[in-house]
């Protein structure tokens, strides 16, 4: 089977002057339709039609022919159909493909599907079409009417094709001068970003966007031991590019559960080998590991299958920091290492928490919030709320707790919602609301210490672990009552009367110093470390 692709492209472009060898990412726009083609499963045959010797010199560049198109061919009027029948007239070929230069984004995967499917079905003709049903109005007879009987959301509406441009497939016999298309014709979708067609200048730039973009891979682990701030962190930065991320996890220890409903793309691996195989297929510019600790084994396995990907680790103080390009340790205060960043300054908010300003601190305490963040591993909520309930004094006082996805006995914390002034929620999606209507916080020493200092609360905190222990932003320096590891009851109940029998003056001075700390620009400064790489 023999296929030609024929790709037009004139000189004389009057919307965008010299569009067909504008620079994206460094090389000429028809460089990626030409590069479709030669990595094409398929295609036996490639031939460039121009009228510009930059252009012909570019493809004589890249080893595929070139038509030094007539003058007749490219004019204006002149329709595609007489430029591909003109091309295709001098090979012998049983399908004709053209490609048009201005689709950048098409990829040779989608292509080759494409033209299995034209193959497998002997259709005569198949155009590359997007699926985007939407709701419109045509004219008739001079007035403006509905083209649909009924109005329903998008998803309902039923299928309406529009052609991309990209490409038209048909066999050699259907092409004459005046059309390509057969009598058995079929279209072929293709995916929403691979159908640019670049017209205008704004197109121009989304293609730039988009190519010089970085194809990013996450791996990430969360559960009951090793803390769920590490998931939490994960999406909120997979929202900061303008592509979908890839976000890995090890089934055997993360329950998909555990990323709530994002539709974030989420792929179960069985292990760090099925990972490194599943990466060196994908072609990733970087992989941003949020798994705690790693081995040199490990980045130098991610090394070996995948030679050119950037490695970025988040609160990792293991051995295999030493051997990645980028380590991001906000929990702790100095770097260990000349390519790590350490300190609150990095730490990515929840873009929740960009929509509140700080309370305002009241003359006596009403309300105070407690979580201890996704999983809770030393149980402080069933301890305090156990502090809380077997002495009168603190009916007075509201509490509202906020328990996280790998807590373990949530349906028994649940019942403390009998209490008429102690509110336990499950899972919540406004943490900054509800955060924002308490006067003083009880929690651990991760990611909720630093949401709250956000919002300027007086807080008392206390270390999950031996590893907790080494954070260090949440200090009574900063204006935190920090506790330590594992204190005694009667040692949390009395710090705990202390600050809710606080004066007003002394719950400011640790609003102050909380809010001294810029913790809402350390999502912008982390993106740009990753996207400088």
């Amino acid at each position: 089977m023999k296929i030609l692709a024929v790709i037009p492209a004139r000189a004389g472009s009057k919307g965008i002057p010299n569009k067909n060898i504008r620079l994206i990412d460094g090389k000429p726009l028809i460089y990626y339709s030409i590069m479709n083609a030669i990595n094409s499963r398929f295609i036996t045959n490639i031939v460039v039609t121009t009228d510009s010797q930059e252009i012909a010199t570019i493809a004589n560049q890249m080893g595929v022919d070139v038509i030094d198109r007539d003058p007749r061919l490219a004019t204006d009027e002149v329709t595609l159909d007489s430029v591909i029948y003109d091309a295709s007239k001098l090979y012998d070929v049983d399908y004709v493909i053209t490609l048009q230069p201005t689709s950048p984004l098409l990829t040779p995967i989608t292509l080759d599907k494409a033209i299995e499917f034209s193959l497998a079905n002997d259709i005569d003709t198949l155009i590359s079409v997007i699926n985007s049903p939407h709701l419109s109005w045509i004219e008739k007879d001079g007035d403006v009417i509905p083209a649909y009987k009924k109005r329903l959301n998008r998803q309902y509406l039923p299928p309406h094709f529009f052609e991309t441009g990209a490409f038209v497939i048909a066999k050699k016999g259907i092409v004459t001068s005046e059309t390509r298309i057969g009598e058995n014709v079929k279209v072929f979708e293709i995916p929403h970003e691979e159908s640019l067609d670049i017209d205008t200048f704004s197109d121009l730039i989304i293609a730039k966007s988009i190519i010089n973009s970085k194809k990013i891979a996450f791996y990430v682990n969360g559960n009951n031991k090793r803390g769920m701030g590490h998931i939490y962190r994960v999406l909120e930065l997979a929202d900061e590019f303008s592509h979908k991320p890839d976000i890995y996890f090890n089934e055997q220890e993360t329950d998909i559960n555990y990323f709530g409903e994002t539709t974030h793309k989420l792929i179960p691996v069985n292990g760090i080998k099925e990972l490194t195989v599943k990466l060196s297929a994908s072609n990733y510019s970087i992989l941003i590991n949020d798994v705690l600790n790693t081995t040199r084994d490990y980045i130098t396995q991610l090394r070996e299958s995948c030679p050119k990907l950037k490695i970025v680790n988040f609160e990792d103080d293991g051995e295999g920091t030493l051997y990645t390009d980028l380590v991001i340790n906000a929990l702790y205060k100095d770097p260990s290492c000349k390519h790590m960043y350490a300190g609150e300054k990095y730490y990515v908010s929840s873009k929740m928490f960009m929509f509140f300003d700080s309370i305002n601190i009241d003359s006596e305490v009403k309300t105070i919030f407690i979580s201890f963040g996704g999983a809770d591993p030393q149980n402080y909520t069933d301890r305090i709320l156990k502090i809380v309930t077997n002495e009168k004094k603190y009916n007075k006082f509201n509490f509202k707790v906020v328990l996280g996805r790998a807590k373990d006995n949530i349906n028994m914390l649940l019942e403390y919602n009998n209490y008429d002034n102690i509110e336990v929620l499950y899972n919540i999606e406004n943490m900054p609301e509800i955060m924002s209507k308490c006067d003083i916080a009880i929690t651990s020493r991760g990611r909720t210490g630093y949401e709250l200092a956000i919002l300027g609360i007086p807080t008392i905190a206390m270390a999950q672990n031996t590893r907790e222990e080494k954070h260090g932003f949440v200090c009574n320096e900063n204006g935190f009552i920090y506790l330590g590891l594992n204190p005694n009851d009667d040692y949390i109940k009395n710090n705990i009367d202390y600050l809710i029998l606080s004066s007003k003056s002394q719950r400011e001075v640790m609003h102050s110093k909380l809010l001294s700390h810029d913790l809402r620009h350390g999502r912008k400064r982390v993106i740009n470390l990753i996207n400088n790489l």
